[in-house]
């Protein structure tokens, strides 16, 4: 029986890259996966030509020699008498772990835990940055071993069982599935004498002193990550990262909105009415305002570049004063007096929003 063209196996052509390669091998294999196709052997024929293509497309230098002369060295060779050569370990966890879970032999080392630190600055820390400095519970490498859990002196050494591979081969079937070693617990090495500063584990408790700056700008929810500063890694593996979770105490005065500041001030009755000079507190200290004759409460004077700083663009927003005029609730007799004289020479012509309202209302009735 003639035997097939590797790139029409897979369908694509004889340019086509090595990913185009993978992924035609990938949605094919899983197509006609045995398990998929129980008892049809047309099926597991088929699939073993899938196999085939790919273990000489996928190489290089066997795609050459397939190209430039037909066939290759491989011992995958798909046809009368010829043996299937296919490493179905290296298969399954090449392109089936995706499907089924598999895994393939994993590198000792691991990757320290992320930790969180959640801290509260002040307002005006978070407009104008600070350097706060805080105490870390973690684990850290041990110094005694140097992470490697091992006595002084020794070292570990390789599983019998795995061969250090950390994982174990079970024939299910049609394929050879690997599993963690249970002799090692998927280390792939065995601790002989452990290490008595950390009992074989590599890492300590400690308590580490950091210094953090925080940027001006911060937010309630902003996240800073400091590289490395997490939890110390496994067996020779990178520690995590450390993130500052910012949360910012409320302010007696200041209410904050993006980068630009809220601030109430109140002023008196005749403050408003016939103009006042007042103080106005910013983060930088007091500064005048001119507040006009007929001030009307709700009136927003706006202060340029009073804000706090963009945490993004460092651009400063601005500081707007809303004015808040009083209504005194204890009065004097005297002070009643005048209050009334007041009303009765004050007329309509000095009132114009309450004017207004009483045209519109009267127009509305009409």
């Amino acid at each position: 029986m003639a035997q097939r063209d590797y790139y029409e196996i897979l369908g694509i052509d004889r340019n086509a890259s090595d990913d185009e390669i993978k992924k035609a091998y990938r949605q094919l294999a899983h197509k006609y996966h045995p398990d998929k196709n129980p008892g049809d052997k047309n099926t597991e024929e088929h699939f073993k030509e899938i196999n085939a293509a790919y273990e000489v497309l996928k190489d290089p230098h066997k795609r050459a020699q397939y190209d430039r002369f037909g066939y290759a060295e491989t011992g995958t060779g798909f046809g009368p008498g010829a043996g299937f050569g296919v490493d179905f370990q290296d298969l399954f966890g090449d392109v089936f772990g995706d499907f089924f879970g598999a895994n393939r032999k994993r590198s000792r080392g691991q990757r320290g835990a992320d930790l969180r630190y959640d801290m509260e600055v002040t307002f005006e820390e978070a407009a104008f940055g600070t350097e706060k400095n805080i105490k870390l519970p973690k684990t850290t490498k041990c110094q005694k071993c140097n992470g490697s859990g091992a006595k002084q002196g020794t070292s570990p050494t390789q599983c019998p069982t795995c061969r250090g591979r950390g994982q174990v081969n079970y024939q299910q079937g049609f394929f050879s599935i690997s599993r963690p070693c249970s002799h090692c617990k998927g280390e792939g090495v065995i601790i002989k004498e452990p290490c008595a500063e950390c009992n074989g584990i590599g890492r300590i408790k400690d308590i580490k002193s950091l210094s953090v700056k925080i940027p001006p700008g911060v937010e309630t929810d902003t996240r800073l990550r400091l590289s490395s500063e997490g939890e110390s890694g496994i067996h020779g593996g990178p520690p995590g990262d450390l993130y500052i979770i910012i949360s910012i105490k409320p302010h007696p005065i200041f209410q904050r909105q993006n980068g630009d500041i809220i601030c109430e001030v109140p002023i008196s009755f005749p403050q408003a009415a016939i103009g006042c000079e007042i103080d106005i507190p910013t983060l930088e200290g007091n500064v005048k305002l001119k507040v006009p004759a007929g001030t009307q409460a709700g009136k927003i004077f706006r202060l340029k570049n009073k804000g706090i700083a963009s945490l993004h663009t460092g651009q400063r927003g601005d500081q707007n004063v809303i004015i808040k005029v009083e209504t005194p609730t204890r009065l004097t007799t005297r002070q009643k007096e005048l209050l009334e004289e007041f009303a009765k020479i004050s007329g309509e012509e000095t009132n114009p929003i309450k004017k207004n309202f009483l045209e519109k209302m009267k127009n509305l009735f009409e």
